[in-house]
């Protein structure tokens, strides 16, 4: 299972996000349940740092499933869009795919 941490700030802010371990949907190297979180999670870190001037924290471990990322600056309008995008993003392929292989937690930042 994908657990997803999704952090939030008092104002309700995305401010970073937490994945951990892999969805076992099918085999290593063909389940498209961690690949499309993956994709989406990738593509949006990569989004941050190309086109906003955003600092901020990442720790991963490919191997454990795991991406760790913070926002360390205050976070810009695009970036706040393009977290909001990741976290629709992983809820819809929790949807489409059931809670047996994502859950989504909102923890509350200080």
């Amino acid at each position: 299972m994908i657990k997803v941490s999704v952090y939030k700030d008092a104002d309700n802010l995305i401010t970073g996000i937490n994945l951990c371990g892999h969805a076992d949907y099918a085999q290593y190297g063909s389940d498209i349940v961690c690949s499309a979180v993956s994709a989406l999670v990738i593509n949006t870190i990569n989004s941050i740092e190309n086109f906003t001037s955003d600092k901020f924290q990442l720790k991963q471990d490919e191997e454990k499933g795991i991406i760790d990322f913070h926002v360390i600056s205050p976070i810009s309008n695009n970036g706040r869009l393009l977290l909001n995008s990741l976290v629709l993003g992983i809820q819809g392929i929790k949807e489409e795919y059931s809670d047996k292989y994502i859950r989504i937690d909102v923890v509350k930042s200080l």
